[in-house]
């Protein structure tokens, strides 16, 4: 039996809390050029392991960082050093640029925001065109962010690269949340509007891959349902989730052609692939795309991880919700409305493979003016030029791992792969858990329902942007990976493309998080408790020795509150 005093000082040592993280309703993100058109929505000690080999390499090759879910339950950030400005950035694939609020910006949004400072003589910071290289971004509901781009050294957990080009933002009407200071973008070279303001400004991940720094040129995400935390791997998938990659499948990203003059060649763009089907329980729809001649009669999704939801075209999600009974439209912003008690699974088929939702899954939840409805997911958009018809979001991704892979140049073309994380068959929770679960996690909507009827607005659809007389039939483009590496994925041989290598894609492990503590009390019973282990402190916004320097833990943890008194037994584990 441990003593009192022991035990309480353990708990005094696992019990561990912080602040949360950045949170605004994520709108897709304007920019010049191509962008005023294309919609978009803006660590820890590891060791990584390559199944080629199986043998264990220190980094840079890999790293894991964790996500944090932001308090509104919007976005995901990580913690990124800036030279030796620490920062909370939220993390975008729909998105390839990186900015931060820098200590210029003196907008009441910004005040209470750790700053990138720009009195501090960083040893790793260099000018770009004496600071005079305008950077601005906008969004779809109406907030802007605008400053300059500068070089410094970026780290993302283990991983490093020196003089990245980024935005420091001097003004700003955002509303940024919990210490988030800015976004970090994942997307393509060819999304970025940075890359056009200065030379060398590839993006962080784009960098990583065409210098070879990486295991694999990937990176993994997992968002998993019901928990604040997540992972972002790179340069490896995180074996704590996926334990058989073999049950990856793999759907190739597709190249879209130029816009306007821009060149004369298709390239990637977004993360985005095509999507088939929508099953409502036994009913299946087939996607009607807007522009059905772009992309040989098929839908196209975005994978987003910086959006909650899931939007789709208006003749898409009408149908669908006219197989639920008593559902409606509630807002012409294209927001449904189903009973609560609804217990339809909804799959979203890809490349022939389907993944399935729970009602816990798609419904957001339940309306404080009419408590038996709830709003749910998918959310109804007008069309959009650019013919992505659909942005799947964190309610999709939570029940997947995806896995995000860059392509090799001339060898591999760009791929997202998905993992389930669902169980097969998935069963919905009782009407009745399903309300407590509601309950539980405060998912009720503040809002009244209009007590009339909405109709379907109606929309002209504008010209296809991109230039369609170019063919989009590019594979393995000459600007992705550096063909150094060899294609584990899909790599063709004579012409014959051969499945793909699972024992080959390299893995990487979580450093242990959590300890596991078996409580034995008085009667003998055994009770199990999971607490995180210490966390390391990180300063944001302040040079290292700053007077005004305030530690925080990057992440948000809450310990168990247990009764003295009980035996304790510590067991460490990945925090999953």
């Amino acid at each position: 039996m441990f003593p009192p005093s022991l035990f309480l000082f353990l708990f005094a040592v696992l019990d561990v809390a912080c602040a949360g993280t950045y949170g605004r309703n994520k709108a897709r993100l304007l920019a010049p050029s191509l962008h005023d058109v294309i919609r978009r929505q803006v660590s820890q000690n590891t060791t990584a392991t390559n199944a080629t080999t199986n043998a264990t390499s220190t980094l840079p090759g890999a790293s894991i960082v964790p996500l944090v879910l932001a308090s509104d339950k919007q976005t995901y950030y990580s913690v990124v050093s800036l030279g030796n400005i620490s920062l909370r950035l939220a993390f975008d694939t729909a998105s390839s640029d990186i900015w931060a609020v820098s200590s210029g910006c003196n907008a009441v949004q910004c005040r209470a925001l750790p700053r990138y400072p720009l009195t501090y003589d960083s040893p790793t910071f260099v000018s770009v065109n004496n600071n005079a290289s305008v950077f601005n971004v906008s969004f779809a509901d109406t907030t802007t962010a605008s400053g300059f781009v500068a070089e410094e050294t970026i780290l993302l957990g283990a991983l490093s690269v020196p003089h990245q080009v980024f935005g420091l933002m001097n003004s700003t009407n955002i509303t940024f949340i919990d210490q988030v200071s800015g976004v970090f973008g994942l997307g393509f070279p060819r999304l970025s509007s940075i890359d056009k303001l200065a030379v060398n400004a590839t993006p962080f991940f784009a960098e990583l891959a065409q210098q070879g720094q990486l295991d694999y040129p990937l990176f993994g995400v997992s968002l998993e349902r019901n928990k604040s935390l997540g992972s972002l791997s790179i340069g490896a998938v995180d074996s704590s989730v996926v334990s058989n990659a073999s049950l990856i499948e793999w759907n190739q990203v597709i190249p879209f052609e130029p816009f306007g003059s821009e060149s004369n060649a298709s390239s990637y763009l977004q993360w985005a692939i095509r999507i088939t089907n929508i099953t409502v329980g036994t009913q299946n729809f087939t996607l009607q795309p807007t522009y059905p001649k772009a992309n040989s009669n098929h839908s196209v999704a975005i994978f987003d991880i910086g959006t909650a939801g899931i939007f789709g075209p208006y003749q898409d999600v009408e149908r669908i919700f006219s197989s639920i009974d008593s559902s409606r439209l509630v807002d012409p912003t294209g927001q449904w409305a189903i009973p609560c008690d609804t217990n339809l699974t909804m799959a979203f088929t890809f490349n022939e493979e389907s993944y399935t939702l729970l009602p816990s899954d798609y419904i957001i939840g339940p309306t404080a003016g009419e408590p038996e409805l709830c709003l749910t997911w998918p959310k109804a958009s007008p069309p959009s030029p650019d013919g992505i018809d659909w942005q799947i979001g964190s309610a999709f991704l939570r029940t997947v791992y995806t896995v995000f892979s860059y392509g090799i140049t001339k060898k591999e073309a760009p791929m997202i792969g998905l993992y389930p994380l669902q169980p097969t068959p998935a069963t919905p929770l009782p009407s009745a858990s399903l309300s407590a679960l509601f309950s539980s996690l405060s998912l009720i909507v503040p809002t009244t329902l209009p007590n009339f009827v909405i109709s379907t607005p109606t929309f002209t659809t504008s010209p296809y942007i991109f230039n369609t007389s170019v063919p989009a039939s590019v594979v393995a483009a000459t600007d992705l990976a550096t063909s150094t590496y060899a294609p584990i994925i899909a790599k063709v041989v004579n012409g014959v493309t051969q499945n793909f290598n699972a024992s080959a894609l390299p893995t990487i492990t979580p450093t242990p998080t959590l300890a596991t503590i078996l409580l034995t009390g008085a009667d003998g019973a055994v009770r199990t408790s999971v607490s995180p282990l210490p966390t390391s402190s990180v300063v944001l916004g302040q040079p290292p020795g700053s007077n005004s320097a305030k530690a925080v833990v990057p992440y948000t943890f809450v310990g168990p509150i247990v009764a003295a008194g009980l035996s304790v037994a510590v067991f460490c584990g990945v925090l999953v």
